[in-house]
Formats: C-alpha cells, sequence, structure tokens
C-alpha cells in the first residue's frame, strides 16, 4: 500500500509531500495504531534510566514542530525524537532546500532549522496523547552570534524540560553557518558545562532528571571523534547521538544532484556512520550510551548499527522510502541478540 502512496508523494516536490504526510498521520492516528502498532514486537530496552518499549525510534527533522506526534507514535516506533526547534521561529533557508536521490535511497537537505519555536510546540504538546517516551531536539537560531549560542540552548532547556523525556542538543547540524564550531575545544566544553549546570538545576526544582544527549556530525576524524567523547565524559552527557547528516557524498557521485549544498542523509551514508558509532563506542568504552542513526533501511542495517555500537537506533530517510513497515522490521530484526563492539545500557 506504502509503494502506492510514495509513487503519489514523490510526484509531489519534497517540502509538499512531506506537509501532506504530516497531515494525514495527523488525521489517521487511531487508523495507524490498528494498521501498524500491533504488528510492532516489543523487544524492552533500558537506556539512560528510561525504559524503551523497543529500540527503534524516530530521529529528529521529521516533525520540527510536533504536528504529528500522536500519528507517529502509533506507527510503533519505541521512541520519538521531534525538533531540531529554536528559541524564536525561523523561515530557514530559501526553497528549494530538499532533494531526492531515490537511486541512492538519499536526501540531501538544506533546510536550517526552519520551525515554529519552542512556544508553538509547547503549546502543541500539551494536547497530545502520546505517552511513549519522546525526545525534543533543540538548536540555536541562525541570528545569534556563535559566541551567545549558550543563551539559545539553555533557555530551550529550561522551556522544553517539563515536556520531555530526554533533551538533544544539536551542534552537528551543516545548514546553520558555523554550528559546527560548537563540536570542539573550549567552545564545546563550556557549552556542556553550561547544560549540565542548568540539568541539575531543573532536576532538582522538578524532580525529575531529563537525560541530555548531543548529537555529533559523521564529518569528523578519530582524533576529533576521541577529543569529543573525551569531553562528554568529562562533562556526564547521558548519550551521544550519531550521526547527523554528511557534508561528503559517499555513494552519489556523479549524480546530477550531488552538487546541491546541503546534508546527506539515507543508505548510502550507512557505513560512513557505523564507522563513527564504532569509533565513539571505543572512545567511550561503554560509559555512556550511543543512539544509531544514518541509513537505516532495513532490518539488516539497524542490527549493523547495534554491532557498531549503539544501544538504540532512529530512522527518517529509510522511513520515506520504505514506509511505516519498516518500523516493524528493524523492531523485529533487533529482537535478536546482536554482538556490539562496545554498546552499553546505562
Amino acid at each position: 500500500m506504502y509503494r502506492l502512496a510514495r509513487s503519489a508523494l514523490f510526484a509531489l516536490d519534497p517540502e509538499k509531500a512531506h506537509a501532506l504526510t504530516l497531515t494525514s498521520l495527523a488525521r489517521t492516528a487511531s487508523l495507524n495504531a490498528q494498521l501498524f502498532g500491533r504488528r510492532v514486537p516489543a523487544s524492552p530496552r533500558r537506556v539512560m534510566g528510561l525504559d524503551f518499549p523497543n529500540p527503534v525510534g524516530l530521529a529528529a527533522g521529521l516533525d520540527k514542530d510536533g504536528r504529528c506526534v500522536d500519528g507517529l507514535g502509533a506507527l510503533g516506533f519505541g521512541f520519538l525524537e521531534i525538533g531540531t526547534v529554536t528559541p524564536h521561529p525561523q523561515p530557514g533557508n530559501p526553497r528549494p532546500r530538499v532533494f531526492r536521490l531515490p537511486e541512492a535511497g538519499a536526501l540531501i537537505n538544506r533546510l536550517g532549522f526552519n520551525n515554529d519555536g519552542v512556544e508553538a510546540l509547547l503549546e502543541r504538546l500539551a494536547g497530545r496523547r502520546y505517552r511513549g517516551i519522546l525526545g525534543i531536539n533543540i538548536g540555536k537560531n541562525a541570528t545569534t552570534p556563535l559566541e551567545r549560542a549558550a543563551d539559545d540552548y539553555l533557555w530551550a532547556l529550561e522551556r522544553v524540560y517539563p515536556q520531555a523525556d530526554y533533551v538533544t542538543v544539536n551542534i552537528s547540524s551543516p545548514n546553520t553557518v558555523g554550528l559546527r564550531d560548537l563540536q570542539a575545544g573550549e567552545a564545546l566544553e563550556a557549552l556542556l558545562a553550561d547544560l549540565k549546570a542548568a540539568q541539575q538545576r531543573l532536576a532538582d526544582q522538578d524532580g525529575r532528571y531529563v537525560p541530555l544527549a548531543v548529537k555529533v556530525a559523521p564529518d569528523l576524524d578519530a582524533a576529533a571523534l576521541q577529543t569529543m567523547a573525551d569531553s562528554f565524559r568529562r562533562a556526564g552527557v547521558d548519550a551521544v547521538i550519531a550521526t547527523n547528516t554528511t557534508l561528503s557524498r559517499p555513494g552519489v557521485a556523479g549524480h546530477p544532484l550531488a552538487a546541491e549544498q546541503g546534508g546527506l542523509s539515507g543508505a548510502s551514508m550507512a557505513a560512513m556512520a557505523n564507522e563513527v558509532i564504532a569509533a565513539l563506542a571505543g572512545a567511550l568504552a561503554g560509559e555512556i550510551p550511543i543512539i544509531g542513526v544514518g541509513g537505516i533501511d532495513s532490518g539488516e542495517a539497524a542490527r549493523a548499527k547495534l554491532a557498531a555500537g549503539a544501544s538504540l537506533v532512529q530512522m527518517y530517510t529509510g522511513l520515506i522510502y520504505r514506509g511505516p513497515g519498516l518500523v516493524a522490521e528493524c523492531a523485529r530484526a533487533l529482537r535478536e541478540p546482536v554482538s556490539p563492539a562496545n554498546a552499553t545500557t546505562r
């Protein structure tokens, strides 16, 4: 059934198709639960101190504004991550800014954190029926100078904290100028220190500890990954999400759209993401769990993430190409034991 729907959706501009899909999912949440939710097998995991019914999650980016939490939750995901949301609304980069590469099962996007802002997100979440694990991914506004980026992250963290089961700090999108500079050196150390201090204050205030994850880029060498891992360990980060989209073009060189600016996602970057997961797993030595994302388009691809060292997985582009059945396929595949290099369920 999804093949027919995909043919119609792929005849549309990618962003129009995306908006139509979210609207349809929101309107058919109950039907989605009957069609898909019951087919997703339980495969419990405890990660970050949270109990996940299965290890298959939705990656940030698909539902930036929390418009479709109930509809997406009905598809059987073990958890959802919404956002990236910024303190203030922003339009993102000019269109066109999303490109399909079907031959490679890939997308290129340069959206640039287009979203309605934190307050609009919270208004929508107030009416949600979904009670599964919800992550909220936060970023900085494009107009905020890099030296004041911490102000945006701290403000967003404080606002979303009561609604989130965990919060992801996005410092790795390639589509906000200078953002990836926050992944290294004193900038990273200072940001993590500020965020962890705020997290502890909010936990004391609310009587509830909400874990902090950090999402990293795939375009990092081994030395940079080791340095980041050391920073994460010192700060006490609760999880690492690996990886965001890539500025390189693995598997799509020569494609007519390969020269488009933006981050590449999808099947062609799976091996690259797995290498980063493995490197981080080795550097973290099981002390901090990893959520693996990038190129999951089959149960086998999901298993490869756990084999590289991830404890949970997330999907986005694969869902666009394969449809909701991919959730159950991956959940079934991950019920069988996987021998990870250095995974943890802390």
